[in-house]
């Protein structure tokens, strides 16, 4: 079993670091790729563990040497996942999960179109302001400014989310868990059997009827986070083009 290629983005303070660490310990056969920055190391963040901290010379010397699957830049820091991280993962028999923003996610679909992609919301946007606030204030940015790029960028993010194949609104960590495991199981059962995966049929089940559930267009909790947000909703699963609206 391998091969499969799941990205997950969201916006920052949606929760999305928390319910990938807990992805990685309940679901097996599943690597995770560290990506590359150019950014300063944030409170208690680790080289090799959050991210690979390199310097700018360094990230620019592996553009050339087109060492990245995707890359971005994103406030004046440059971010990118490196190809070894998907070779590694296929070597090894395994599937690989990526946590990328919109801007790479793009570009691997484009790069590798039968990725699955998936997009974590907030439960609103008073909650969302309340944690960039909170973490604003945790690395000690208190410049007003700053903080509402970071609002505004939150909001452009997710006005993408009709790009994504799944929608998953992370208002209960347990139930988003979940969720997540179900569309990975789901797109695995895809492509093998139950009795290849160590599944009972039953479980088969409950993992596609929960995945299902959480498609573009099928989560009916998706309507009013966008609303809070003013971001219209296409409603019908079609890949619109997230329109805001005032």
């Amino acid at each position: 079993m391998a091969g499969i290629l799941f990205i997950i983005s969201a916006p920052s303070g949606s929760g999305k670091s928390t319910l990938v660490a807990r992805l990685r310990e309940t679901v097996t056969n599943l690597e995770f790729s560290i990506s590359y920055t150019t950014r300063d190391k944030r409170g208690s963040e680790r080289d090799g563990i959050e991210y690979n901290f390199i310097s700018r010379e360094e990230f620019e010397q592996m553009i050339c040497e087109d060492a990245f699957l995707e890359h971005a830049e994103v406030f004046g820091n440059y971010y990118g996942t490196a190809f070894h991280f998907l070779t590694d993962a296929e070597q090894d028999g395994k599937d690989l999960l990526l946590d990328i923003d919109v801007q790479g996610a793009a570009q691997l679909r484009a790069k590798i179109p039968d990725a699955v992609s998936i997009f974590i919301l907030p439960p609103d946007k008073q909650t969302l302001e309340i944690r960039l606030r909170r973490r604003s204030q945790a690395e000690h940015v208190v410049d007003e400014p700053i903080i509402l790029r970071r609002l505004e960028k939150a909001r452009d993010e997710i006005g993408s989310y009709v790009e994504y194949d799944y929608i998953l609104v992370n208002d209960k960590l347990d139930d988003a868990v979940d969720e997540l495991e179900a569309v990975v199981w789901s797109e695995r059962l895809d492509r093998h059997s139950p009795d290849s995966l160590g599944l009972t049929s039953e479980e088969a089940e409950r993992y596609r009827k929960l995945a299902n559930r959480c498609r573009l267009g099928k989560n009916s909790r998706v309507a009013p986070v966008l609303e809070s947000f003013g971001i219209a909703n296409t409603g019908d699963g079609s890949h619109g083009d997230g329109q805001q609206v005032s």
